[in-house]
């Protein structure tokens, strides 16, 4: 066995190839390391070269031919074990190598990729006279390439000389042809002019007649559409006044009668409620027991204790809710940035509808959240939740404004219940007969 990590003048480890590995070399050189890559343990291995351990040598060649090609190139104890294994494969062509005498008739691309791993002394020599056979090579197929694609160019100049000549004959005969249908054509011209002149003399009188007749029925056809368009005009607006009352009427009863058979569901709600809060027992009072007065050991109003509840306190908002028809209107932003003002916009309103969704399980009462549309910076795509009617204001209306069009859209008489920090809506809709609640009584509640 030669050794080849040596570097003394006696092996080729010393010599340089001074020009880029010719390419046919190069495949078989890739094609002998991916043979003996698979007889090699991992550890064997370059670090870079692991990863492809189990692959199919085809598979191999192809997806890490230059990490082993460099490979080879940079570490001599791979090339030599590569070379190990090359030995064994082909002894006959590694000792030919060695003696300096490779086989005439083997393939210079093979003699070439074999001296490149095995590095016997005059190894460049082999490789470099490889890459100059593979030219000379490829040189001569392609000037046989040539010598053939000229031939055949001989041959279709030749058909096309030929098809040239009789195919400028046929187009003589066809041109003598089309000569006499020209001359025939013209004669049948001159006479079909003749004929046209005589006709568009007569078509001019009849388009003087015709347009006699034309202008009078313009003028009637004119007069009747302006007939047309004046009735039809008084037809659009007749029509448009009918369907604007006949729609002021169906909108102004349907909501009158809405909010009287709200206002009517509220009192008889109250009136339920309050029957079954006070739960009368049938009539044994008489008149004369009304009377008021102290009785022994009875006890008296300084003995009962208060009963009212701080304006902060949550138990008022359920004492609230508790109302028959109660209708709480949350404003949406003011509880949130006042609750976890920290939050995205987005996360705010669902964490606040998913509670108020909770609260109106609970209460059974009607909940409306209204949100401000100028904070919005597209569509919200948002399911409300069951129970909960979720409402933005339209561009250039605050969420104030929609808070008072909602207090001022309920019958008088019915609870509504408003939570807002803002002064301006409490006193707003205060006066519009709601009942305004601090947003931070709600959150208490909520939470």
């Amino acid at each position: 066995m030669v050794e080849t990590g040596g570097g003394g003048p006696q092996d080729g480890t010393a010599e340089v190839l001074d020009r880029p590995l010719p390419d046919g070399v190069r495949r078989r050189v890739v094609q002998i390391v991916s043979a003996g890559f698979g007889q090699l343990t991992v550890s064997e291995l370059p670090a870079q070269l692991r990863q492809y351990a189990r692959f199919a040598p085809n598979r191999r060649a192809k997806f890490a031919g230059n990490a082993m090609a460099a490979a080879l190139e940079t570490d001599p104890l791979f090339r030599q074990r590569i070379g190990e294994k090359l030995r064994e494969a082909q002894p006959e062509l590694a000792g030919a190598l060695d003696s300096g005498s490779p086989p005439p008739a083997a393939d210079p691309l093979d003699v070439a990729a074999a001296a490149y791993v095995l590095r016997p002394p005059g190894w460049v020599k082999l490789v470099a006279a490889a890459g100059e056979e593979a030219q000379r090579a490829d040189a001569e197929r392609a000037d046989e390439e040539m010598r053939a694609e000229v031939e055949r160019l001989r041959a279709e100049l030749a058909r096309a000389r030929e098809h040239t000549k009789s195919e400028t004959e046929r187009l003589r005969g066809e041109l003598e042809t089309a000569r006499k249908e020209a001359e025939s054509l013209q004669r049948k011209l001159r006479s079909a002019l003749s004929d046209v002149k005589r006709g568009e003399a007569a078509l001019r009188k009849l388009q003087g007649e015709m347009e006699a007749v034309r202008a009078e029925g313009q003028a009637q056809v004119s007069a009747a559409e302006s007939e047309t368009r004046r009735l039809k005009a008084r037809l659009g607006e007749t029509e448009a006044a009918l369907e604007a009352a006949r729609r002021a009427a169906r909108e102004g009863r349907s909501v009158e009668d809405m909010r009287v058979r709200l206002l009517l569901d509220t009192v008889l709600d109250a009136a339920q409620g309050l029957r079954r809060e006070l739960a009368l027992p049938p009539v044994s009072v008489r008149p004369a027991e009304t009377v008021d007065a102290v009785e022994p050991g009875r006890m008296t109003p300084k003995d009962i204790a208060a009963r009212a509840l701080s304006e902060n306190d949550p138990a008022i908002l359920d004492q609230l809710l508790a109302l028959p028809q109660a209708h709480l209107v949350v404003d949406g932003y003011n509880v949130t940035k006042t609750g976890y003002p920290q939050m995205p916009l987005e996360k705010q309103r669902l964490r606040l509808l998913g509670q108020l969704a909770q609260l109106a399980a609970q209460t059974g009462a009607e909940v409306t959240c209204v949100f401000d549309g100028a904070e919005l910076a597209a569509p919200v795509l948002l399911a409300p939740p069951r129970g909960v009617r979720v409402l933005f204001s339209k561009p250039g209306v605050t969420a104030d404004e929609l808070i008072r069009q909602l207090v001022r859209a309920e019958p008088p008489g019915r609870p509504v219940i408003v939570v807002s920090t803002d002064r301006e809506v409490a006193d707003g809709v205060a006066r519009a007969g709601a009942r305004p609640v601090a947003s931070a009584v709600l959150l208490k509640r909520l939470s």
